[in-house]
């Protein structure tokens, strides 16, 4: 039973320096008290190497003062935890040494980063074969502020203000235990999530973040305030030697990872490896995890793709388990800038990033294996100057969806996830793209993808995009099927069920598509939809 925020005035709890004395919160005695304590988590040898009085305070913190080896064999893990804590504690930039390499041993112990760090071109060594708790991540960064308090007596969709003045701008997460969204249909069914919504507040009480849904009743209110400061994390090569979990049924998510729910962050340069898949093991919930905060950038680092294995889903059959490198959940505005991987058209590899509940994501000058947001976005989900492998671009949510110069090589070019209701409330363009189907295997082409026969309670009602604009569309369809006619703009929404068939929880159509510069390398011409309802329904003006 989730606890009820009780009514109350806003308070201001954000911790701040003594600037009377310019010293830090956590100076003096406290914490030295602190890390004191630091030292029954981290081991006598980096203790020894914290309240060192020869451990210079104005430069950057070194993982060496804290007794790491860095020669890949002996366990540097608490050594870079107690690093990070005197680092903390100072308010001092954190720097490895290019030439080392980190072992991050089977502990669960996990390093806070709250000041900017660089770890250049340092190597770090995963292995996941054996450890204490699989669920505990490597690096946490958060924030050093306080939670604040607030009342929120109720919230309408697309509210952009409110009466309420924070100390400070905040992250908040609202929600209400008395409705539940996004109530999952297929292998994988569940009975869904209670209604929630993350949103920025600004301390003139205005709202960025799109509300989604009407509280009469918040039963939960959660308020982060947002770093003025941006964090920095910079370079790093990590590698991972995956975990050879068995278990029947169900997902047993794997962290060992690095998380970050510090607003105002930003990731540079980093690189991911995984090595030592076999044929047993359990997915990993994302080596760099955003959750729970604002303002978060990927920029220029490389990831990888993982195996893909199969369990027991809960309808009782075999499911496939995806395994993430990259993950969001309650994020407000992230972007993907300039973040690779290899081998995006490798259907044995798993989809390389999934996300949840967010608030206006970018992806620009990105190759992926695909871009997937499960249980929603809200406001704009853009795809700009982009690359997407075989398991191509996937949508749930509201707002304006954009794909604009870029290369799509799903089966699909826009999947609508059938398992949420293939929904899309809003608009959907596509300008100056190109979609190599399947990665160019001889498929019939579907640009839009949807499935919903109204026979399924999602938790809200489902819609087509209500207006599709393509301006500019590229389809290289060459290699297709025998007695082939042509592409399609959309599937059958309810697999050829009969017009009389009942829709208890109706699918609301596309209204409008407009197309302009549309061409198809086999020179046959795009249909609307193998359903006729559907293309009775839809008006489609080309003016190509």
């Amino acid at each position: 039973m989730q606890r009820r925020t009780p009514p109350c005035r806003v308070t201001n709890s954000i911790a701040a320096p003594d600037r009377r004395a310019g010293r830090h919160p956590l100076a003096g005695a406290s914490r030295i008290l602190w890390l004191i304590l630091l030292g029954f988590a981290v081991g006598p040898v980096a203790v020894r190497a914290a309240t060192e009085a020869n451990v210079p305070t104005d430069q950057p913190v070194r993982y060496e003062a804290f007794g790491a080896i860095g020669d890949g064999v002996a366990d540097d893990l608490p050594a870079i935890v107690a690093a990070h804590a005197f680092a903390n504690a100072h308010g001092l930039p954190v720097k490895s040494l290019p030439d080392a390499t980190y072992h991050l041993g089977r502990r669960a112990l996990t390093a806070i980063i709250a000041t900017d760090t660089d770890w250049s071109t340092s190597r770090f060594i995963i292995d996941d074969t054996d450890v204490e708790n699989h669920r505990e991540s490597l690096f946490a960064v958060r924030s050093l502020l306080k939670p604040v308090t607030l009342a929120i007596p109720s919230l309408s969709r697309d509210q952009q203000r409110l009466d309420v003045r924070p100390p400070a701008d905040c992250w908040v997460r609202v929600e209400s235990d008395q409705q539940r969204r996004f109530i999952r249909r297929g292998l994988n069914q569940n009975n869904g999530a209670p209604q929630s919504d993350c949103f920025i507040l600004r301390r003139d009480g205005t709202i960025e973040g799109a509300i989604d849904w009407d509280y009469a009743t918040i039963t939960r209110i959660e308020a982060l305030p947002l770093d003025q400061r941006p964090l920095t994390i910079s370079g790093g090569v990590f590698t991972t030697t995956a975990n050879r979990m068995v278990q029947e049924k169900g997902y047993n998510y794997w962290a060992r990872n690095i998380v970050i729910s510090r607003s105002n962050t930003t990731v540079v340069g980093l690189t991911h490896h995984i090595i030592g898949e076999t044929e047993v093991g359990h997915p990993y919930s994302g080596f760099l995890s955003v959750r729970r905060c604002a303002n978060v950038t990927l920029r220029d680092c490389f990831v990888t793709g993982h195996r893909t294995y199969s369990t027991i889903g809960a309808a009782g059959k075999p499911v496939s388990m995806g395994s993430y490198d990259l993950n969001a959940n309650e994020v407000v505005n992230f972007t993907l800038s300039g973040v690779r991987m290899d081998n995006i058209c490798d259907g044995n590899l798993w989809g390389v990033i999934g996300t949840n509940f967010c608030k206006n994501i970018i992806l620009e000058n990105c190759t992926l294996s695909r871009m997937d947001s499960h249980q929603g976005v809200s406001g704009v989900y853009t795809v700009r100057g982009s690359t997407l492998g075989h398991m191509g671009l996937n949508a749930i949510g509201r707002g304006t969806l954009t794909v604009e110069n870029s290369t799509i090589y799903g089966r699909s070019f826009i999947s609508l996830r059938s398992d949420y209701g293939s929904t899309w409330e809003g608009t959907v363009v596509i300008r100056d793209s190109r979609w190599i189907p399947a990665c160019g295997e001889a498929i019939q082409p579907y640009v839009i993808n949807v499935n919903n026969d109204g026979q399924h309670d999602f938790g809200y009602p489902c819609f087509m995009p209500r207006e599709i604009i393509i301006d500019g569309l590229a389809i290289e369809d060459r290699n297709h099927p025998d007695k082939y006619q042509g592409p399609y703009l959309f599937t059958d929404p309810d697999g050829n069920a009969p017009d009389t068939t009942a829709r208890p929880f109706p699918f609301q159509l596309t209204e409008r598509v407009t197309i302009r510069r549309l061409t198809t390398a086999s020179g046959k011409r795009l249909r609307t939809s193998p359903d006729p309802g559907l293309n009775a329904h839809v008006r489609v003006v080309e003016s190509n």
